[in-house]
């Protein structure tokens, strides 16, 4: 098996500039302003050390059952880009820089950050309780009223996950393949929670729940007029020139070009069980949580905007990175709005996020300044370790147990 990359580091860029280079390896909340929104530390790695390591970090994941993983690193004007394994097992095409994928729950800091620009012109306010903007639909044993908009996107609301829902874990794993068509309204998906009890008092735990982002688009909706996606796409893609990110909607189909997504439609499937092609899915299941389609060169362009502060005014900037412990639940970091902090092995701190919807697990990061960032796709959504890959990226190493699921895992899966 091969890992094939493209490199532009300084080090070595006479020799390596324009050229695919292939490469075999054997391979009561407490709320802080986050550590990491100082400077970051610098990794004493090398480019060429981290490119070294993320090319056998890459050929690990796919040695350990992934099907294909994309990834590309940008580091001020130096960018890394590569791919192990197939994005087609049928045909074995290898997988491909401009090749779209779906991105899960990485879409919540784009819902996020219209809701802090609508805060930022004054049309709504982060301390405005759910009830305010969507009157009796958090209801029964949740209260909409004693609930903020602040709480859903830190994830202090209590709001029951409906992705937990068991007939929802079964629509999106055995009985995936009669559901995988079917459309869901924000509001049934919200329904679907309020018939479970609340998982705590708001403001008195910390649980990652999709529910809540589907809440915060409809808010987006409630404040603006306009659909969420016609928020995100005015607001974020079309100023950065995210020309590959969608919003397909009820759309169950992929845009070109892309390779193909795969799962083996069990929460905890057995070495040898049977994979699927899963790449057409209707996205309504995810909704604002989770709905997009982008690249890893897009998801690059988005955390350098949103870390860089070209997104946000200074304001909701500090609101954005202002963070909550998980109490233990995503080990080694804190949640701010639609992205958490964590510091590396190296003492690199990084932001970050991932997302995990049926075929597709992806991952993005970057330093506080923005200007190191990372993306990393895996086309099957049963194994990967997104951490071995953001250790390689930043400190120029792989993990001894990489392969096993990193700090990250908790939040990657829509399911």
């Amino acid at each position: 098996m091969t890992v094939r990359t493209v490199c532009t580091v300084r080090t070595v860029r006479r020799a390596l500039v324009g050229a695919l280079v292939a490469a075999t390896a054997t391979a009561t909340v407490l709320t802080s302003s986050a550590s990491a929104t100082s400077a970051s530390s610098i990794s004493s790695a090398s480019a060429q050390d981290r490119a070294s390591a993320l090319r056998a970090a890459m050929e690990a994941q796919v040695k350990g059952g992934v099907p294909g993983v994309l990834g590309r690193t940008e580091d001020g004007g130096d960018v890394w880009q590569g791919s192990a394994g197939v994005a087609d097992r049928d045909t074995q095409r290898p997988r491909q820089a401009q090749d779209r994928f779906r991105v899960g729950s990485i879409s919540k800091a784009f819902t996020s950050v219209v809701l802090l620009q609508q805060e930022a012109e004054g049309r709504i306010s982060l301390d405005d309780t759910v009830d305010h903007w969507l009157p009796g639909v958090v209801r029964g044993g949740h209260d909409g009223r004693a609930i903020t908009v602040r709480q859903l996107l830190n994830h202090t609301s209590g709001i029951f996950n409906y992705t937990q829902d068991p007939a929802v874990v079964a629509a999106l794993t055995t009985d995936f393949q009669r559901h995988r068509f079917d459309t869901k309204t924000p509001r049934q998906l919200v329904d679907i929670a309020m018939k479970h009890a609340p998982d705590f008092r708001p403001g008195e735990g910390w649980n990652y729940s999709n529910t809540n982002y589907v809440l915060a688009g409809m808010i987006v909706e409630k404040v603006s007029g306009h659909s969420y996606a016609t928020e995100i796409e005015r607001r974020v893609l079309k100023p950065l020139g995210m020309r590959a990110t969608t919003l397909p909607g009820a759309s169950p189909w992929m845009p070109n070009p892309h390779g193909r997504a795969y799962s083996k439609l069990e929460i905890q499937p057995a070495p040898d069980a049977k994979i699927y092609d899963v790449t057409d899915f209707n996205p309504s299941w995810a909704g604002a949580a989770g709905e997009i389609i982008s690249t890893t060169g897009d998801l690059n362009t988005f955390y350098r905007a949103l870390l860089g502060g070209k997104l946000l005014p200074q304001p909701q900037q500090r609101e954005l990175l202002t963070t909550v412990s998980t109490r233990g639940r995503l080990p080694g970091a804190s949640y701010g709005l639609g992205v958490y902090a964590q510091k590396l092995s190296c003492g690199v701190d990084i932001w970050a996020h991932g997302g995990g919807i049926p075929g597709s697990a992806s991952m993005v990061a970057a330093t506080p300044d923005g200007k190191h960032t990372a993306a990393f796709n895996f086309n099957g959504d049963w194994s990967g370790d997104s951490n071995a890959l953001l250790e390689a990226g930043y400190c120029g190493k792989v993990p001894e147990d990489n392969g096993k699921p990193g700090p990250a895992a908790a939040i990657t899966a829509l399911r």
